[in-house]
């Protein structure tokens, strides 16, 4: 044989001997690894495949139809809002100063009425949001559910969100405008709010349209008991409250 052509089958020789072993070590590596994974998942006494992309699915809507239901339940009973600090519907931020002169005057309950018959409205609005919750939920798509997994904490109250906020807004405004007549709230705000926009002063008005301010903070008062309720599913089991949240969530 042509000395040449004997060099260049040693070094092919060599080099398929060369892959053949790389390959073995690959495969023995992965072997070990699916070993250790699959004693790990036995020890927890869950399967690695103990629900698929339809389960995953299936339990993000039960997940949200769970907590919007509990959501709108809690923020539509009596004082759900007012004595919930975190979603209390308060003056604006903006004109704490305006606040505290009519306190100091003397006409601290014009701002207490105003607070409290802003919180009722919300609360009466509270009520209409679940079948537009389940409406949504009820069009949640296998790739809607991917985005959510991927997206992380509060993911899930994001998608409700996007989904649903022009919906709310328009069946909240009306009772929001009903319950706000009702106790005729439009008096107490413009005589809180009136002068101070005219104000040289004002660098950003109030919003005078007093039905919109009170439906952006109740919707805002929602969502965020919504992704407490979220949040509570993900990480405390006595709040799976369904064979399906148990087994996707409990699998963790």
């Amino acid at each position: 044989m042509n000395p040449s052509i004997k060099k260049i089958t040693v070094a092919f020789s060599l080099l398929l001997l060369a892959q053949i072993s790389l390959a073995q070590n690959v495969n023995s590596l992965l072997n070990n690894v699916i070993s250790k994974a699959q004693s790990l998942t036995n020890n927890k006494g869950n399967s690695a495949v103990n629900f698929n992309n339809t389960d995953a699915v299936a339990a993000l809507k039960e997940m949200l139809q769970t907590g919007s239901q509990n959501a709108s339940g809690k923020l539509s009973a009596v004082n759900g809002y007012l004595t919930n600090s975190l979603v209390k519907i308060l003056l604006p931020t903006e004109a704490t100063k305006v606040e505290a002169t009519v306190r100091a005057i003397g006409l601290g309950n014009v701002a207490d009425k105003t607070i409290l018959y802003m919180n009722r409205a919300a609360e009466d609005a509270a009520s209409k949001a679940t079948p537009i919750f389940i409406n949504a939920i009820k069009g949640m798509t296998i790739q809607d559910g991917i985005a959510i997994v991927k997206g992380g904490k509060g993911a899930a109250t994001n998608f409700l969100k996007a989904k649903t906020t022009a919906d709310l807004t328009t069946a909240f405004r009306p009772v929001i405008e009903k319950s706000l007549n009702q106790y005729n709230v439009a008096t107490y705000w413009n005589q809180l709010f009136g002068l101070y926009n005219k104000l040289p002063t004002t660098k950003t008005p109030i919003n005078s349209d007093l039905s919109a301010y009170v439906t952006e903070r109740a919707l805002n008062g929602l969502f965020l008991t919504i992704s407490q309720e979220e949040d509570r599913i993900r990480t405390d089991p006595a709040a799976r409250v369904t064979a399906l949240l148990q087994k996707v969530f409990g699998s963790k």
